[in-house]
């Protein structure tokens, strides 16, 4: 009898094994279906992570880091994160707030007091969500322009303006010019370059030491992936545009071995309370009581009945995303080393083949 059940029960654990591995090898080939466009030895290429309970469940790469040289995306590959790079500009701006350096309430002019009039009714929390209404600094760089604009070209920028595009905080308008600032402001609070704050209160204390806010002469970007455009079906090298040097808004290079720590990191008061955090992942509202869906750094909304926070960043050369589904401990993150296209349809497939 005792013989029998045990050969029941290695019967049973031998259906269970071939069903898990074949739902395993499923997802893996939907998934490898989802980047087909991205494989092969003659193309910008892609790095995925699939994070749940806290391991990584999924690591794949496809195509190159450099095409012209025949290097491979790894995961150490160094991307580009485009506007992935606000979290990281917001998180800064709450470790100054709760190291008492600074209140979210505070003006512009509060800071830089020789800051325009207008200054004095735009809040640090209204930069952080994208309800300043600053004119977006891309529309004032003249198209004879041929050097890089650095964040404090944008404060410069600004401080030559005498209006915004409406009152501040009666509406919602994504602003790159308003994160460039919040990089001005961590410098000024943190007597601080921007890149240095980083580092010493993020990246480091998270054991990120690949990742970085890279300038150009200043500092250098291991295991670097190089941008690319597709003209025509072709994949022409795009890696830097005339706002490519802004850091505030999108300037910082990382790879799946880092951001796993700053994913996880986002679930412990490691850097912040679980006060800021919870402020962090909570939409704003607008003076008339609208929700804007954007918290910190982050857009927040539903998907497939479980609460999503999510951002995407599209650059000169690079497109990339990160999906966190932080009630059920699990995120999607996406690299790739080209301006198109966007990967909210492919993380969102992913989401559904996982969840």
């Amino acid at each position: 009898m005792q013989s029998s059940i045990l050969q029941i029960a290695r019967i049973s654990m031998s259906i269970i094994f071939l069903v898990l591995f074949g739902c395993n090898q499923n997802r893996t080939s939907k998934i490898d279906r989802l980047f087909q466009a991205y494989c092969g030895d003659n193309v910008p290429g892609a790095a995925l992570l699939v994070i749940k309970d806290n391991e990584p469940i999924l690591t794949k790469t496809f195509g190159m880091a450099s095409v012209e040289n025949k290097i491979p995306v790894t995961v150490e590959t160094n991307f580009r994160l485009a506007s992935v790079t606000k979290q990281f500009t917001a998180m800064c701006i709450m470790i100054l707030a709760e190291q008492g350096k600074l209140s979210y309430q505070q003006t512009l002019q509060d800071i830089f007091p020789d800051f325009p009039a207008y200054g004095q009714n735009i809040t640090i929390h209204h930069l952080i969500h994208h309800t300043s209404g600053l004119i977006d600094y891309e529309s004032l760089i003249p198209d004879s322009a041929t050097i890089q604009v650095l964040d404090n070209d944008i404060m410069e920028m600004m401080r030559a303006q005498d209006s915004t595009y409406f009152n501040p905080g009666t509406q919602y308008r994504y602003s790159n010019s308003a994160y460039a600032l919040l990089a001005m402001i961590v410098e000024k609070i943190s007597g601080m370059s921007f890149a240095e704050f980083l580092k010493k209160e993020i990246f480091s204390p998270l054991e990120m030491s690949e990742t970085v806010a890279y300038e150009p002469g200043i500092s250098e970007v291991k295991n670097r992936a190089f941008g690319y455009t597709d003209e025509d079906g072709a994949f022409i090298p795009r890696d830097q545009s005339l706002t490519s040097a802004v850091l505030g808004d999108g300037g910082i290079y990382s790879s799946l071995m880092d951001l796993i720590k700053w994913d996880q990191a986002l679930y412990r008061d490691q850097l912040v309370s679980y006060e800021s955090l919870k402020l962090a992942f909570t939409p704003d509202t607008l003076t008339d009581g609208t929700s804007t869906g954007y918290g910190f750094g982050w857009r927040i909304d539903e998907f497939l009945g479980q609460r999503r926070l999510h951002h995407t960043g599209q650059t000169c050369g690079f497109t990339t995303i990160i999906q966190r589904y932080p009630d059920i401990n699990f995120s999607i993150i996406i690299l790739t080393n080209r301006h198109r296209p966007m990967l909210n349809d492919i993380a969102d497939q992913i989401a559904e083949i996982y969840l």
